[in-house]
């Protein structure tokens, strides 16, 4: 392609890297071309962790190989070009003024923030911007908006059904298979005292030397950002996603189910897919991931609880949660139901947690980028919730930590189902538990090792969850009162006298206050 002979220039980002995406509809390699950047400005409007940003980085510089292995032409900006301007607008306006495209050409962002500002870019550059749809979703956000408006709840379940039943998943004729919609009773199975015993392990994808010059980019020019990269071992590439979906369903899909809320210490993947990046960076297409889980159960290979399980994370919430995310916004941002104010403990970026369950799950996160969803719902966020941290903090911590936060997934995970900071939109109660949760949830691996009892909600060695859980209880004791689903718990304190309830909110305000919650965290952006 000469200079100056661009008909669209196709922007792909760092979470759109298929190039079969709707950005790419009637392109020709021959007349068009594709432009990249890797801005700092993405690993800083949030304090990302190294191994966050390195797997962005290592992802596209993969892509942008294979596109011009294509035969396209690549204009791509790296993070230490000498005169990198940081910001992706700035970026795009530069790449505007000088190769003027007839127009810019770019698949829907999953990012608020990022759309606005490649709206602006392509505005000041006065070239045209096609903006189209995402096609890695069953459902566009303009069709969940329309199913939104005839619900008298936004519930996950009733959007869950309408999809299976629009796409023909996990269907006998009119009636879901297995005559039942939801098989969670069969899949919050806890271990026993034995733990979980031996786990087929995930694959572990050896770093080529793209992703070790990015190891060590991102180790110089990120060396502040909290998190490591020794365990760097992610699929940056689309034969590497397939290869990870082959190994889940063959040989973790089976018992996935069962334990897929289980805990336990120093077990970071059990029977969990860790698709999650690859799907958000849109290596993998959640149709096929679906349709590998639902050909292994019609082939006899796995339980129907464990495929309905998996399913309903990625036909159901995931679909359902970006539905939310893009219906709501830029306002949803700001929820804030309970009036929490708090700072987040400096311990959220260290590790260097009191709790031992709490601990494992913040280290894990730090060193692989990586927790499953009971750890993120049920230890690190529930803290965050009983603690009454405000909710932009917790969002802005868990958007900086994992390898698959991407804002449109993360935000409404976190505002909406864990710190039930939209009042109800999303979830019909808040998810709150005392740390019996924990123990049960463990068999007791984590307490037997805390200087803490679950039982205990007052005293020395009253384990934080439990105090702040009653204390929780006690401050919102109204609103949990005209829930049905949380009236049953509230009815417990009426088994607590005055002097009780006073001892109570005075240990969990001096636990707030007291010396793990002092620590200055590492500084990061606001």
């Amino acid at each position: 392609m000469t200079e100056g002979a661009v008909r669209h220039l196709v922007v792909v980002l760092g979470d759109q890297l298929d190039p079969l995406g709707a950005a790419f509809d009637g392109c020709d390699p021959a007349r068009d071309a594709i432009w990249m950047a890797e801005v700092a400005e993405e690993s800083t409007h949030v304090w990302s962790t190294k191994m966050r940003t390195a797997l962005f980085l290592s992802a596209m510089r993969h892509f942008a190989q294979e596109r011009r292995a294509d035969g396209w032409t690549v204009h791509y900006r790296a993070l230490d070009d000498a005169d990198n301007r940081g910001a992706l607008g700035a970026e795009l306006v530069a790449a505007l003024t000088h190769l003027q495209p007839q127009t810019v050409r770019l698949t829907a962002p999953g990012d608020w923030r990022v759309l606005q500002a490649l709206r602006d870019a392509a505005t000041a550059a006065g070239v045209p911007l096609e903006i189209e749809p995402d096609r890695h979703f069953y459902s566009d956000v303009r069709a969940f908006a329309a199913w939104a408006r005839m619900q008298p709840e936004l519930r996950l379940e009733n959007f869950y059904r309408h999809l299976r039943r629009q796409h023909r998943v996990l269907m006998d004729g009119e009636a879901p298979v297995g005559g039942r919609w939801n098989f969670d009773t069969e899949n919050r199975a806890p271990f026993d005292v034995q733990g979980p015993g031996a786990i087929p392990p995930p694959p572990q994808v050896e770093p080529d030397a793209i992703t070790r010059e990015v190891l060590e980019l991102v180790r110089t020019r990120f060396a502040d950002h909290p998190g490591g990269l020794d365990h760097f071992a992610w699929p940056v590439t689309r034969a590497q996603a397939l290869h990870a979906l082959a190994r889940f369903v063959d040989e973790r899909l089976p018992a996935f189910g069962r334990w897929q809320d289980a805990l336990w210490p120093e077990a970071p993947w059990l029977w969990h897919s860790q698709l999650a990046s690859a799907l958000n960076l849109k290596l993998l297409r959640p149709r096929e991931v679906v349709d590998a889980v639902e050909a292994a159960w019609r082939a006899g290979r796995v339980p129907l609880a464990a495929a309905e399980g998996y399913i309903r994370q990625i036909l159901g919430w995931r679909e359902y949660v970006r539905g939310v995310y893009w219906t709501r916004m830029p306002r949803y941002a700001e929820s804030n139901a309970l009036q929490a104010t708090g700072d987040l403990p400096g311990f959220y970026w260290t590790g260097d947690a009191p709790m031992p369950c709490l601990a494992d799950a913040l280290r894990q996160t730090l060193d692989l980028g990586y927790a499953h969803h009971i750890q993120r719902l049920m230890v690190i966020g529930l803290y965050a919730q009983l603690l009454g941290v405000a909710p932009a903090q917790v969002h802005r911590w868990f958007l900086a930590v994992y390898v698959d936060a991407v804002e449109w997934v993360e935000m409404p995970n976190v505002l909406g189902m864990s710190q039930y900071a939209d009042g109800g939109l999303m979830s019909s109660k808040p998810y709150i538990a005392s740390g019996r949760y924990i123990e049960r949830m463990s068999a007791g691996s984590y307490c037997r090792r805390c200087p803490f009892d679950p039982g205990l909600r007052t005293g020395p060695q009253a384990c934080p969850y439990t105090r702040l859980y009653w204390d929780f209880m006690l401050r919102h004791q109204a609103l949990l009162d005209a829930n049905p689903r949380t009236r049953r718990q509230v009815r417990a304190l009426e088994r607590l006298d005055a002097a009780e309830r006073a001892t109570i909110r005075q240990e969990a305000e001096q636990w707030r206050a007291g010396p793990w919650h002092r620590r200055v965290a590492p500084e990061a952006p606001a």
